[in-house]
């Protein structure tokens, strides 16, 4: 999948652009049933399936409100390449595209820069000032701007519509199970492998630290993970929290939350790498042992167990 940055930065005369566009905060299934319509449109014309997506979500600057996101831009683009996407054109939205007409965001964006031939939009999508940018409003100028819309109607689990708040609340209540059947998978962290204090190494078990780029961070605890690294599944152990042993206990509120990922059979280097950690099982929860060989020996049953767990997958 090719990203672009900037309209200005656009490859001229794509093939038979289709596209839709948002901020797909979690690329869940409501999501994927709008990227499934792009790709087969434009696989069906020889042509390109194009995602317009923000580098900030419209609400961190629009409203005071910022909750941290299901997946950052890096997580999803990983996720929109996996999905067939050929390409993805990233916009820095700012207060003045806010306030950008929907009309002259279609003129700009879809007809003049990318030349669309197919316009897909999900269940409540909207663009332009003031969301009115919607179907009804893409159809009235479709034949202006020569390009067909297609809608998709919205996905329900449990009789609701998915969302990102839904599974926001999901994750944040430690509920992977209604995670991941908003997602479609397991529900997964994804970030950069920055340096750590070295302690995991030195007990015998090398972990990689991940900056998780303003993602949400799941409850605290050790989980069994599935850890992608260049598109290859390993399996891992996940640890989430501020390392309470090595916290003294009046210091422990104000402690930096930090993600750990343990490769179960990968030692090598890999600092300034990204890896995407699907959380499969949670095996417990965050705990200040008594000293570290108790925490020693609590990684080894934690060890054992997980690898119990992929003998049997």
């Amino acid at each position: 999948m090719r990203r672009v940055v900037g309209l200005e930065n656009l490859p001229e005369n794509l093939p038979w652009p289709v596209v839709t566009v948002g901020t797909f905060d979690g690329v869940h299934v409501g999501h994927q049933r709008v990227l499934s319509e792009v790709v087969r449109w434009a696989r069906a014309n020889s042509g390109t399936a194009v995602v317009v997506t923000f580098e900030q979500p419209p609400r961190s600057v629009l409203t005071p409100e910022n909750p941290p996101l299901v997946t950052s831009l890096s997580h999803r683009l990983v996720l929109l390449e996996r999905l067939g996407v050929d390409l993805c054109l990233v916009l820095e939205f700012t207060r003045e595209l806010g306030a950008m007409s929907a009309l002259e965001f279609v003129r700009r964006v879809f007809a003049e820069k990318l030349r669309a031939r197919g316009v897909v939009l999900g269940h409540g999508s909207g663009f332009g000032r003031n969301r009115e940018g919607n179907e009804d409003f893409l159809r009235k100028y479709a034949g202006e701007f020569d390009f067909e819309v297609r809608s998709v109607p919205p996905v329900l689990v449990d009789g609701e519509v998915v969302s990102s708040s839904r599974i926001r609340g999901a994750v944040l209540k430690g509920d992977f199970e209604q995670a991941a059947g908003l997602l479609g998978r397991p529900f997964s962290v994804f970030g950069t492998v920055v340096r750590g204090a070295g302690r995991g190494r030195g007990l015998g078990f090398p972990t990689a630290n991940l900056d998780l780029h303003h993602e949400i961070i799941p409850p605290d605890g050790v989980y069994i993970a599935r850890a992608v690294l260049d598109e290859k599944a390993l399996p891992a152990l996940a640890s989430i929290g501020t390392r309470p042993t090595f916290t003294h206990a009046h210091d422990a509120e104000g402690a930096e939350h930090v993600v750990e990922i343990h490769l179960l059979e990968f030692d090598r280097q890999i600092y300034g790498r990204d890896i995407e950690a699907q959380l499969l099982r949670r095996l417990r929860g965050q705990t200040r042992f008594a000293d570290v060989g108790a925490l020693v020996a609590q990684m080894k049953d934690d060890v054992r167990r997980a690898r119990g767990y992929f003998r049997q997958r």
